[in-house]
This record gives C-alpha cells, structure tokens and sequence, in this order.
C-alpha cells in the first residue's frame, strides 16, 4: 500500500454523490469529484475546466490569505503546484456537507514534498534533498454560483511546522520517483 492514496478523495466525494438526491446537490458534487480525479490525474487543464471564469480562491493559513483571486493566478497556482512536484498527495475526506450553494470537505491532506518545498512552506526538515509527508487538517468550502459553476475554494489548514516525517526511500511512491528519473 503507497503512503498516500491520490484518488481517495474522489472516491470520498463518490460515496457521498451515491447517497445525494437532490439534482443541484449531484450537479455540484460531481463537479468537486471531477476537480478532485483531475487533480490526481495532474491533469490542470481538466481541472481548471470545472471552474467559472473568474474563480477566487481564499487560502488560510495562519491567519492569511494567499489563496489566487483570478483565473490565470489560479491556473499558475497549480503549474506551480506541479513544477515543484508536490502533486503527490491524498486529502483523506472525512466529512462532506452539502447546501444549495457550497459543498464542504473536511479531513487530512497527506502530501509528499521535497525538503527544500518544504522548508520553503514553513515545515521544520533538515535535509533539502530528503523527501517529507507533510500533514495538514483543512476544511475547504467549494462555493458554486447560480448556474452550478464552482467559483473558487475557500480553504482553512492547520500548520505545525513539526509537521513533517522525513520518508525512507522504500516509502516513496513510484508515482513519486519518476517526478525525479533522470534529474541529476
């Protein structure tokens, strides 16, 4: 079994769509799903695609927002997400609400992350080179607008910057490796 499982929040979101009636509710479900499956395809394109035009996200951390407010800070926020190779991640979803407007994830993220990405982010590691599980509890709000777009994440982490277990080669996920094949 891989120390994270990327498609788990999909399936999460599945479970929940499965027991959902209400047409709206499914409509906006199956869109966080769809954002979630190509987030762990990396697949950006198909995940900018389940967003409205101008999506604002709020990102909360410590107190801050650095969440991007348009689409193209949105669209870098996740080339940049993928160029320093912390895709590798699970959000291990606990708890699902749904409203009329917004759809509410809440669990753990488990993600892989370079020791210099981590450092970077806040994480106490002692080796750049080292790979790290960085651990996180959030509670992400999808809103959706009047005609069923999403129209952003609003999303609040804990941070402990002790946070972070520096992983043992034979941890890594292949997945994870290949990020690195051929990079000397």
């Amino acid at each position: 079994m891989e120390i994270v499982d990327r498609g788990l929040s999909a399936r999460r979101v599945q479970e929940r769509l499965d027991r959902t009636e209400d047409p709206r509710e499914r409509a906006m479900l199956t869109t966080v799903r769809e954002h979630l499956q190509a987030e762990a395809d990396v697949d950006v394109d198909r995940l900018v695609s389940t967003l409205s035009d101008q999506p604002n996200y709020h990102l909360w951390n410590a107190g801050r927002d650095i969440g991007p407010d348009d689409f193209e800070g949105v669209l870098a926020y996740y080339r940049e997400l993928v160029a320093v190779k912390r895709h590798i991640l699970e959000f291990d979803i606990e708890r699902i609400v749904v409203d009329h407007d917004t759809v509410v994830t809440e669990g753990w993220i488990r993600a892989l992350n370079l020791g210099s990405v981590a450092r970077a982010r806040g994480w106490v590691v002692d080796e750049d080179d080292a790979t790290y599980l960085v651990t996180q509890r959030v509670v992400i709000f999808w809103p959706f607008d009047a005609q069923g777009r999403m129209t952003g994440e609003d999303g609040y982490a804990n941070f402990d910057p002790h946070g972070a277990r520096k992983l043992a080669d034979d941890e890594l996920p292949d997945a994870y490796r290949e990020l690195f094949a051929g990079a000397s």
